[in-house]
C-alpha cells in the first residue's frame, strides 16, 4: 500500500533539525508529485507544537534584542528573523495537511507546494547568512507566527482567515521596506532572494484566500 502524505507531513513537522526537516520536506514534495503518495481521511494526532531545535531561543516578541547599530550585524539579525518566519512557514504547510481532514485533494496539492517553497526560502536565506559569518540559531526569534497556528488548530476556515489572509499578508506589505533598507546597505544578495521570497509569497496567500472563500461558501458563511 502507498504512503499517506498526510502521515508522512506529520512526521516532517516533527522533525526537530532544520536542514533534515528541509531534506525530507524536499524528498516528500517529490514523491508526491511523483504519485507515490495517497491521501487518507484518517483523523491523525498533531501536537500543537512543531519539531524545532533547541536554538534559536524563543522569547516573547518584546523581549527581542533591538537590531546593533552595525549594518552587517544588523542586516544579519534582520535575516535571522526571516529565516525563521520562513522555518515556521515549512511547519505551518505541513501541519495544514496532517491536522485537516476530508478537504479537496487540490487542498493537499497547494499546502505541500507552499511547504516545499518555503523549504526553498528557508535554504536561501541560510546560505545567505552563512556568507555573514551568522546561522539560525544565533539570534533569538519569537513564536508569534506559531502562537496564531495553536490558536487554529480547530478549524481550517479560521487557520485559512488568520495565517494566510493575515500574518502573510502582512509580510508581503513589509517587505519592499525591507528591500530597500537592505540595498541602501549594499546587500544586494539579499534584496535578490527577497524578491524571490515576494513573489512566490504572493501565491501563498492567493492559495489562503482561495480556501477561505471555499470553506465559507461550503459553510454557507458571508
Amino acid at each position: 500500500m502507498a504512503d499517506d502524505l498526510r502521515q508522512c507531513a506529520l512526521q516532517c513537522l516533527l522533525i526537530t533539525d532544520p536542514l533534515e526537516k528541509v531534506e525530507q520536506t524536499q524528498l516528500l514534495y517529490q514523491r508526491w508529485l511523483a504519485g507515490e503518495l495517497i491521501i487518507s481521511d484518517d483523523n491523525l494526532s498533531v501536537p500543537d507544537e512543531p519539531g524545532r531545535p533547541d536554538k534559536p531561543v524563543l522569547v516573547a516578541p518584546h523581549d527581542l534584542p533591538r537590531r546593533r547599530n552595525s549594518a552587517e550585524s544588523g542586516n544579519a539579525s534582520l535575516l535571522h528573523a526571516i529565516t525563521h518566519i520562513e522555518f515556521n512557514a515549512i511547519n505551518l504547510g505541513w501541519d495544514a495537511i496532517a491536522r485537516f481532514s476530508g478537504l479537496p485533494r487540490q487542498f493537499y496539492d497547494d499546502w505541500a507546494r507552499v511547504a516545499f517553497e518555503e523549504s526553498q526560502h528557508f535554504t536561501l536565506l541560510r546560505e545567505h547568512l552563512l556568507s555573514l559569518g551568522y546561522d539560525y540559531g544565533d539570534f533569538p526569534a519569537h513564536s508569534g507566527m506559531w502562537d496564531m497556528a495553536r490558536k487554529t488548530h480547530h478549524d481550517p476556515l479560521i487557520r485559512m482567515a488568520l495565517v494566510p489572509r493575515v500574518l502573510e499578508a502582512r509580510g508581503l506589505d513589509v517587505t519592499p521596506k525591507m528591500m530597500n533598507k537592505l540595498r541602501g546597505s549594499g546587500d544586494l544578495r539579499a534584496v535578490e532572494i527577497l524578491e524571490i521570497i515576494l513573489n512566490e509569497e504572493i501565491g501563498h496567500v492567493k492559495i489562503g484566500t482561495h480556501w477561505f472563500n471555499y470553506l465559507c461558501k461550503q459553510r454557507d458563511v458571508d
